[in-house]
């Protein structure tokens, strides 16, 4: 223990002399950068502030030295660049025994670098609307509100700027002064300015959770005072979290004193929980026996003096060096958060929506949209769809075991800015790999989809790069990784290397998109032209149906004619036959001699017996071809109809005796 409570305070020194030389007041921020250089206070440095060289010196005292932390007081005055007060002063006391409190950055003797501006993000608030202003720390706060007054249309002398970590400042204050973070949050009021009855409540509201607490607290054991900077929206379990990796105590094992009545539940945001603004003051230690804690009578009642239980603080238990027997040894069960997904689970879209309202619970609704189905089912949605609704599937995957899991989730998964780009661009498909059998079920279903190769570089990460982000894109015969980002990683890094895989699925994208248009394209002329053809073959078909519906009309009518003609020949034959014999003038008896004159000018002649009925006559000239029924037989003058007189009329009754000139003449 004495030797962990060394390395505790070692670290909480080159915490505070990282800060003190950049100026990052944000804990988190900068306990993570130091993070990413194993806690290699020059390298952190360098990667915050880098030098003209590349590299920053520093001398370090050595034990009995009594020159002074440069071992020589005038050359450390030649050779060391006068640092601002804020800088140069840090929150921890002197201590003889640590090297790194003796740490003063030096530049080479043979130049001077000049500090390059550093850029400042402020999300601005005012009643329901947001303004982001960027600018660098050589500006002013008065630059700041010129600008708001363009966007806000609110004269700057009725604009007070609130949120300031340290306090009301003047319009003259340079942002440098301030030494403040990247990322910032500030809020307008305008007490001149009465808001309009609908959203002046909303306006309250929105003031109170832009609000900046400053929470006092004390480490009693390391007899150490932390100045902590938090929203109004972080909730009471963030800041244990953040007090754990400042002192190494679990959140599990932290004694609190100083907590409101009102602050009844870890998850109560510190607008909601009570607590004094702009300042209020706590002090939090180890509990000396943790088995006690949780005796029935108090098992899990003070919710400040005992926290939730976090899984973290299970599996990093060894590392903090405390003895797991007295872990496990606490008792009930219950206080132990469930896992993030069921061992063994038959059915992953059960799973996922298991996986899906556990991270709800634990750091809050504003987190990507996970997939809920199985990862084929997320492939089948972000690349085999039509080439404009494509998107890049983003496979994260979560490990309990590691201490990097609880700030990537709440500090990354769950910034608005990366939720927003997730949401927009990605298919976001999650699944924990805590547990052996989920990890192998996930290694099984990667082979499949994606190839031996993905799943054997997820075997290489160990426990404490968890959790990881892998960023697909499907190609035409492949789906191929584009990125694995690791759980060591900030907001900033996470959106680019997000960004920089969107380049790379925007250029295949559109290189798809026209290929899938030129194929298209194809695709519509080939039906054009089918239908076309279509439409040529069937407009060829009615033309032949209708020229044989009319070959067959024609050899209808020729049929009918021909029957017709047979039958009006048979029946001219038959009356050709049935007539007298012409009679001879010799014989004695009256006759008649007529003479008729058809229709085409030819005369037809011959000679009946005056006692000859009409009838023969009419038989007479139907076997020449002219029936009575179509032609009318007429006399010259004066003119008569013979076919209306009575058939039965001798030719004498018909006074066509002796001789008579007829002609014929169709009916109408």
């Amino acid at each position: 223990m004495a030797s962990d409570t060394g390395s505790n305070m070692d670290r909480e020194m080159i915490l505070a002399d990282f800060q003190a030389c950049t100026g990052i007041d944000n804990i988190a921020e900068a306990i993570t950068l130091l993070e990413l250089n194993n806690w290699d206070l020059v390298a952190a440095i360098n990667g915050v502030i880098p030098q003209e060289n590349g590299i920053l010196q520093s001398n370090f005292t050595s034990e009995g030295s009594q020159t002074g932390p440069f071992g020589d007081n005038s050359q450390a005055a030649a050779t060391a660049p006068t640092a601002p007060p804020s800088r140069a002063a840090s929150s921890s006391p002197p201590s003889s025994s640590s090297s790194s409190s003796a740490f003063c950055p030096v530049l080479p003797s043979r130049h001077i670098v000049e500090r390059q501006p550093r850029m400042l993000n402020f999300h601005v608030e005012y009643r329901t609307r947001s303004v982001e202003v960027v600018l660098e720390d050589a500006s002013t706060v008065g630059d700041i509100k010129q600008i708001l007054e363009t966007e806000l249309q609110v004269p700057v002398s009725k604009m007070q700027l609130k949120g300031w970590k340290s306090g009301d400042v003047s319009d003259s204050t340079v942002l440098r002064s301030l030494h403040l973070p990247k990322n910032n949050s500030l809020y307008v009021l305008t007490p001149d300015i009465a808001p309009s009855a609908t959203t002046s409540q909303s306006s309250v509201q929105q003031e109170s959770l832009n609000q900046n607490y400053l929470l006092i607290i004390s480490h009693r054991e390391a007899q150490r005072e932390y100045s902590l900077n938090f929203p109004a929206t972080r909730t009471i379990q963030e800041v244990k979290r953040n007090i754990s990796d400042l002192t190494n105590i679990p959140v599990r094992h932290q004694q609190w004193d100083g907590w409101p009545a009102s602050a009844s539940d870890d998850s109560m945001t510190l607008a909601s929980s009570g607590i004094s603004f702009p300042c209020h003051h706590l002090s939090v230690c180890r509990r000396s026996s943790p088995a006690t804690a949780l005796e029935p009578t108090e098992e899990c009642t003070d919710v400040h003096m005992v926290s939730d239980s976090e899984g973290d603080d299970f599996e990093d238990a060894s590392e903090f060096g405390v003895d797991e027997s007295e872990i496990f040894g606490m008792g009930s069960s219950s206080c132990r958060k469930s896992p993030m997904m069921p061992e063994n689970s038959e059915n992953e879209g059960d799973a996922l929506l298991h996986f899906t309202a556990e991270f709800s619970s634990r750091y809050g609704d504003c987190h990507p949209v996970f997939f809920i189905g199985s990862l084929e089912a997320a492939s089948q949605e972000a690349f085999y769809g039509k080439a404009r609704d494509r998107k890049l599937l983003a496979i994260y995957l979560h490990n309990d075991d590691s201490v990097l899991s609880n700030v990537f989730c709440s500090q990354m998964m769950c910034a608005e800015s990366i939720v927003s780009y997730l949401s927009q661009n990605f298919i976001t498909w999650a699944w924990d790999v805590t547990k052996e059998a989920n990890k192998a079920r996930l290694l099984t279903m990667c082979t499949r989809h994606f190839g031996s190769v993905v799943a054997q570089t997820i075997r290489t990460y160990k426990t404490d790069q968890f959790p990881l982000l892998l960023i697909v894109m499907g190609k035409r015969t492949s789906n191929e990784v584009l990125n694995v980002i690791q759980g060591n990683t900030t907001v900033d890094e996470l959106m680019m290397r997000l960004m920089g895989a969107m380049e790379i699925f925007t250029a295949q994208q559109q290189e798809d998109i026209r290929d899938e248009d030129e194929r298209e394209a194809r695709e519509m002329v080939k039906r054009e032209q089918d239908e076309a053809y279509r439409l040529s073959l069937e407009a060829d078909r009615k033309k032949r149906e209708a020229q044989e519906r009319e070959e067959a009309e024609q050899v209808r009518q020729e049929r009918i004619r021909k029957e017709q003609e047979e039958e009006r020949e048979a029946i001219r034959l038959s009356l050709e036959q049935a007539l007298p014999p012409e009679p001879n003038e010799e014989e004695g008896e009256p006759i008649s001699k007529l003479r008729i004159r058809t229709p085409s000018g030819e005369f037809l002649e011959r000679r009946f017996l005056g006692s000859c009925k009409l009838q023969v006559l009419f038989d007479f000239v139907a076997s020449k071809g002219y029936p009575s029924d179509e032609f009318k037989l007429l006399t010259t003058f004066p003119r008569r109809n013979i076919t209306q007189l009575d058939p039965a009329w001798t030719l004498l009754e018909a006074k066509l005796f002796p001789q008579e000139t007829l002609f014929l003449e169709a009916k109408e």
